[in-house]
């Protein structure tokens, strides 16, 4: 039987008819013009670079939705409060925009070079590290205001060290690698992948077998 929190999310999922807002349009919006301003300095490290990191995040909410369904009981993470659209159980059109600068916006932190230490750690790391850390304390709000929920004892507040590091660390480490690698055409091939993984898997569950 699925949580509370589950059936409050599945009664709005997709159904823009009834929760479409306005505010969508500006923020559709800023998100292009982050995008064009990056791509008119022709920072294309930065732009793949935060490529990987949104689709790291649609990769995640991909698991979490197939985690609701073949439990039948929770997501590990739900979005049931107010949104314009619900696109995966624990997807929202504003967390998606949100995700979508996100790399950009800790990727532009990174320091020239990649062996200079931050308190003596590799500026890389001490920046994942940190970001990571920063997400997590702001799923902790999100959770405290309801628009977030979390329904199982190993994912929350008592087990903060897994959204650290499923949650949220291995889009900053995925985001910097891209950002490092040496040639463009193997930032390609690796963004490719994993949008491509998201899209087939996408098309697969929510138009095919209507799993998520």
């Amino acid at each position: 039987m699925p949580t509370q929190s589950a059936q409050q999310a599945l009664a709005i999922l997709r159904q823009g008819s009834q929760t479409f807002q306005w505010y969508v349009i500006p923020l559709m919006a800023f998100v292009f013009y982050v995008y064009t301003v990056e791509a008119g300095k022709r920072n294309w490290n930065l732009l793949l670079a935060g490529l990987a990191f949104w689709g790291m995040d649609w990769l995640n909410e991909i698991v979490n939705g197939l985690v609701f369904h073949f439990t039948n009981y929770a997501p590990i993470w739900g979005a049931p409060g107010k949104t314009a659209f619900l696109i995966l159980i624990g997807l929202n059109i504003e967390i998606c925009f949100m995700f979508a600068v996100s790399g950009i916006i800790w990727t532009k932190m990174l320091l020239p070079n990649v062996k200079t230490r931050i308190l003596g750690i590799p500026n890389r790391a001490f920046i994942a590290v940190a970001g990571a850390a920063f997400c997590v304390c702001v799923e902790y709000i999100l959770n405290a205001a309801g628009a977030l929920t979390w329904d199982y004892a190993w994912w929350g507040r008592s087990a903060p060290w897994l959204i650290f590091l499923f949650g949220y660390l291995t889009f900053f480490i995925m985001a910097f690698w891209v950002f490092d690698m040496k040639t463009v055409k193997a930032k390609l091939i690796t963004v490719g992948s994993i949008w491509a993984s998201a899209l087939l898997a996408l098309i697969l569950f929510v138009s095919v077998l209507h799993w998520i």
